[in-house]
């Protein structure tokens, strides 16, 4: 075999290897967010690659805080948007005046009675502190905290100033029903304080479907 003939052969067998290695990662994202599992309200344990190539909004919620109702337009969202590629995730959380009390199952029984509600649903977790879901730590670490927008925003900013003078310095979740916008190859694009008008959101969602 001459020397031409054999670098010809070396150069397609390397066209090769590179081909199917290219193959292989093929629809595989490394955005971090699809690393993390979490715990869905009847305690299985889902991984967050499961959605990915969706649109997704990752909220905090709460059955008895003066955003709750925010589900129905939630819910709305999702039924419109959801063949779009929309994913409502909705996670439980206890901590802003305790106003998210009984066990997943009770939780879960009252938001689809109430409200209707079809997205999927997540065992109560924590989102600030030691105990704090290491997704709601990402999320954090890749939007912080901006101020509180909207005709409720002042009010919410005098709560919360009064109890910590410098609480808005941090990234940290500071009410139920904050959201977090995370489009299809899984960045964190937007983050929604609860006092953000519904219909803001929803624009912003329909932008990047």
């Amino acid at each position: 075999m001459n020397n031409t003939l054999s670098n010809v052969i070396s150069t397609l067998g390397s066209m090769a290897l590179g081909i199917a290695i290219l193959l292989s990662s093929c629809g595989k994202s490394h955005a971090p967010i699809y690393s993390y599992t979490v715990t869905d309200n009847t305690g299985a344990q889902v991984s967050m690659s499961k959605y990915e190539g969706k649109v997704l909004l990752i909220v905090n919620t709460a059955t008895r805080c003066g955003f709750t109702p925010q589900y129905e337009e939630l819910e709305a969202m999702y039924k419109a948007l959801s063949p779009k590629g929309l994913e409502i995730l909705d996670f439980p959380c206890n901590q802003f005046g305790e106003q998210a009390p009984g066990s997943a199952e009770e939780i879960a029984r009252f938001c689809t009675s109430t409200y209707g509600t079809e997205f999927p649903q997540f065992g109560k977790i924590c989102v600030n502190g030691e105990d704090a879901d290491p997704l709601f730590t990402y999320l954090k670490s890749q939007k912080g905290f901006e101020g509180f927008p909207g005709e409720m925003g002042e009010m919410m900013d005098r709560m919360l100033r009064g109890r910590d003078p410098e609480y808005d310095r941090n990234p940290d979740i500071k009410w139920n029903f904050t959201k977090f916008l995370v489009d299809r190859r899984g960045n964190v694009v937007a983050r929604f304080e609860p006092t953000a008008p519904l219909k803001d959101v929803w624009k912003q969602v329909e932008a990047i479907l």
